[in-house]
């Protein structure tokens, strides 16, 4: 990393702001001794930086292209870009669990600034402090309307627009588990109520506090998945309707609301296209959106395309032109992978992000968000995404195929190496065999490291399920693990951007896992009590590699996270691990004739995979957690 000077007799006003910034991390300095930096500002977009003897001289059309050539100085690196996106952010999710901490917060917009990011949405469905609302974020760690004004704050001076993302609708479940207090605004566990009055009084609330703590005046309400829309308390009410009628109505109470506040609303667009599809498929090339119902789509409303799945840009070309023909503005929502997955899975960001950028290009898209996910408890280690967010910022900016300064540029930043993060997406992909030919490739193909991570070590059900598709995926498994495994050695103490050490740990608990099962499995099958007993050994190292994954996941999450949800990751780690002292109580007392058999390792295991859930209670139990 160069050292980097500027004057501020000669450097704009609003650069000055996030130079002073970046120097809170960066050697950038006021009248400093480094390479003095020069500014020309272009009315074109541009994003070019010229590294000469004793200055950079950068070149640039808005300010995230001039922060993002300050990168490409710090990283040593000449660069002439462009990119046609006027919005390119991110969408951090903030309600799975896993609430980022405000400092570190401003440890990615610094780096997210760097990579030429300009917006930041902070998906909360009830993560932040409602007043008079004392069960919203309850023990959940909730952002309060202090904190929210500091990240608006830090993000405008190094020139990210932070726009809330809330819901509206459907994503409510974690409200409206707090029965008393909320139960007359709930149709179903997870939809709010249409047409009740209390409802639009709980949003009214929502949108008050995001407009008087945020400078944007452009809010994302959500609206997605609300899959069994009026058919709860509102069909008790009102009888059946049809699912759009109901939809738009309540789209065009919130809208006259954020026009109340003046707040531009966007929505997720999935419902339209679900409530057309007979099948309920947001991906359905066959039926279109009934003219009316798009008719009636408040003309004040941007909608939000939301895909994290096709590898082929040849969908989104055609899906895209259908939410064109909405004729609204419309925003792209791809994603870096952070959920189904224990560290970043950059192959399918990589094989996702790229189709998608092209087609926008290609379609006039101008608005762009990489989003973060963290479904089922944020047990991702969000930072190891930084690479796949660097990576994403180049391809935005038509530069992902220079490989050296893709590498060059993250390290930089990010300081931390990049081969690590590559090489720790395989521990998912180490489960991955070639009988996964079935639909669920497409979508879900990825959630399979967790199914063995926190399967129960008597019951089996994440083991058992891929047994019955392949009878060696284990040992594939461990061969590619104890690969994984060496090449992340020598990367051990690197914490800055992914922590190398964690994903070590994950990996030493899977192998744990395969291993003692295997023993355990094949000696009680066998009839071979002495060789049973022998597995207690093994039985005994998992739970010593459950017991470090315990620690390291507590590090992470409290680096990262406020500490509310953690629980939640305790209570699996500590589970598995009470579930193999009980594995072991189980051997001795049917080695020592105590009991006749162990039924849950009897059990017949299913052979259709398509009945396997991807949520973890499913591994963890088959009855009700």
């Amino acid at each position: 990393m160069i050292v980097l000077s500027w004057n501020p007799a000669n450097t704009p006003a609003e650069l000055q702001k996030v130079l002073t910034v970046l120097a809170e991390e960066y050697p950038v300095v006021a009248n400093g001794d480094g390479k003095m930096l020069k500014f020309v500002a272009e009315a074109e977009r541009r994003s070019a930086c010229e590294i000469t003897e004793n200055e950079v001289i950068i070149s640039y059309g808005s300010l995230a292209d001039a922060v993002r050539a300050v990168g490409a100085a710090l990283s040593n690196l000449n660069i002439d870009e462009k990119t046609s996106f006027r919005t390119f952010g991110i969408m951090l999710d903030c309600s799975r669990n896993g609430v980022m901490k405000v400092s570190h917060v401003k440890k990615w917009l610094r780096r997210l600034a760097l990579m030429g990011y300009n917006m930041a949405m902070f998906y909360t469905e009830d993560t932040y402090k409602l007043p008079g609302e004392d069960y919203f974020g309850y023990m959940r760690g909730a952002y309060t309307a202090e904190e929210i004004r500091e990240i608006d704050d830090y993000a405008a001076e190094l020139g990210i627009e932070v726009v809330a993302c809330i819901q509206t609708l459907g994503h409510m479940r974690q409200i409206l588990k707090w029965n008393g207090p909320y139960a007359e605004i709930k149709d179903t566990d997870e939809v709010l109520l249409v047409d009740e009055e209390k409802t639009y009084m709980l949003i009214e609330k929502m949108l008050a506090f995001w407009s008087e703590n945020l400078r944007s005046r452009r809010i994302h309400i959500g609206m997605d998945e609300a899959h069994d829309l009026g058919r709860g308390r509102f069909m008790d009410r009102s009888g059946y309707e049809r699912g759009f009628d109901i939809f738009n109505r309540q789209l065009a109470r919130v809208d006259s609301m954020c026009r109340k506040y003046g707040l531009k609303p966007m929505i997720w667009s999935d419902m339209y296209f679900r409530m057309a599809s007979p099948d309920h498929d947001y991906y359905d090339l066959e039926h279109d959106i009934p003219r009316d119902v798009a008719e009636k789509i408040p003309s004040n409303t941007d909608i939000v395309y939301w895909d994290y799945y096709h590898e082929d840009k040849d969908f989104y070309d055609i899906f895209i032109r259908k939410h064109q023909d909405l004729n609204l503005p419309i925003m792209m929502a791809s994603g870096a992978w952070t959920w189904g997955c224990l560290v970043h899975n950059f192959d399918k960001t990589e094989a996702t992000v790229l189709p998608c950028i092209k087609s926008c290009l290609e379609a006039g898209i101008d608005e762009f968000i990489i989003t973060l996910w963290g479904d089922d408890g944020s047990y991702c280690d969000f930072d190891s995404a930084l690479a796949g967010l660097s990576w994403s910022a180049d391809a935005v900016y038509g530069s992902e195929g220079n490989q050296t300064a893709t590498v060059q540029r993250f390290e930089s930043i990010c300081q931390a190496s990049y081969l690590p993060q590559r090489i720790a997406c395989g521990m998912d992909m180490a489960f991955w065999t070639d009988y996964m030919e079935y639909e669920i490739k497409d979508r879900y193909w990825l959630y399979l490291g967790y199914r063995i991570l926190w399967d129960d070590p008597i019951l089996g059900i994440g083991w058992n399920n891929f047994i019955a598709q392949d009878a060696e995926f284990d040992s594939k498994a461990l061969v590619k693990l104890q690969a994984l495994k060496q090449q992340l050695l020598p990367y051990c103490n690197e914490t800055a951007a992914g922590r190398v050490s964690h994903a070590l740990a994950l990996i030493d608990a899977l192998i744990a896992h395969l291993v003692c099962r295997r023993a355990v499995v094949n000696s009680y099958k066998a009839g071979n009590k002495t060789q049973l007993q022998e597995t207690l050994a093994a039985v005994q190292e998992a739970v010593t590699a459950y017991k470090k994954l315990y620690e390291s996941f507590r590090n992470m999450w409290l680096d990262v996270f406020k500490p509310f949800g953690l629980e939640t990751i305790q209570m699996r780690n500590g589970a598995i691990m009470l579930r193999y002292e009980e594995l072991a109580r189980r051997i001795e007392e049917y080695c020592n004739n105590a009991i006749e058999n162990i039924p849950e390792l009897e059990e017949v295991i299913p052979q259709d995979p398509s009945g396997f859930a991807y949520k973890i209670n499913s591994v963890m139990s088959g009855s009700s957690i």
